[in-house]
């Protein structure tokens, strides 16, 4: 828009405007730097949360930190035996709306689902697989917090049109681990990090399981399901738990300042 021409006559009314105009410039910098010293701790650097850090730990994390290559069980199997896994595939990081089935994705959409990461582990005997996954996702606090309640308390969680997806991994032992392989699923929505963590496990031989359990059913006493006396909800979660605790620890890393690293 091209600017137009004042007269001379108005001369003088341009001098008020110029100091309102002055003044005005002058409060909204000092309102931007005061803005900017609140989001800023007392050394004068950013804060770090595990909101403002998680949207890039997907990306510059190493796989072998979010997904290490073995995962020590100790007490996670049935009646507290301990469990070792051993990873067999990373799938490359994904959209939401490709890895995910239509109805999981619409359940997580509220909360902005921003990518999937995943891995398959094995156990130490080989017989069964297990899919782990990670979805970051683009929302604060209160989403997630009102997310987590629809999970849980609304039983998303183990509602079995929600079970996430398996991976499969050619020329391993989860090669024949497809979505009718799933035997038991777990998954968490957490609230500290805007992350969902799920664990879905199933048998390595490829057999199909067609009525999969929950795992915190198939883990409960007195189960007499397949899922249940192979300890494959022990298999989802005991991966599932192991690979939070570990995406824990990256976030809490990345929450500290660079003074606290260096005096560890």
């Amino acid at each position: 828009m091209q600017l137009r021409p004042v007269r001379e006559p108005r001369r003088t009314a341009r001098v008020p405007a110029a100091v309102v105009c002055l003044v005005l410039g002058l409060g909204l910098i000092a309102g931007a730097a005061a803005g900017a010293w609140v989001l800023r701790g007392p050394d004068g650097a950013p804060d770090r949360t595990a909101y403002t850090e998680a949207a890039t730990l997907w990306h510059s994390t190493p796989v072998d930190t979010l997904f290490p290559r073995t995962l020590a069980g100790e007490g996670a199997g049935p009646g507290g035996a301990d469990r070792a896994w051993t990873r067999v595939a990373v799938a490359p990081d994904a959209p939401c709306a490709t890895v995910l089935q239509p109805q999981l994705t619409a359940a997580l959409a509220p909360a902005g689902c921003l990518r999937v990461l995943r891995a398959t582990y094995t156990d130490a005997t080989s017989s069964s697989v297990t899919t782990v996954g990670m979805v970051f996702m683009e929302t604060d606090t209160a989403g997630m917090t009102a997310l987590h309640a629809r999970f849980t308390d609304g039983g998303l969680d183990e509602n079995p049109d929600l079970i996430p997806p398996a991976l499969a991994a050619p020329g391993t032992v989860a090669a024949r681990f497809g979505n009718v392989q799933r035997a038991s699923w777990h998954v968490k929505v957490l609230t500290e990090v805007p992350v969902v963590v799920y664990g879905v496990s199933g048998f390595a031989d490829g057999r199909a399981v067609p009525r999969p359990q929950p795992a915190r059913q198939a883990m409960a006493k007195g189960q007499t399901t397949a899922p249940a006396q192979a300890g494959l909800g022990h298999e989802a979660r005991g991966v599932a738990d192991r690979v939070e605790k570990g995406l824990r620890t990256v976030v809490t890393r990345a929450t500290e300042g660079p003074e606290r690293k260096e005096d560890r």
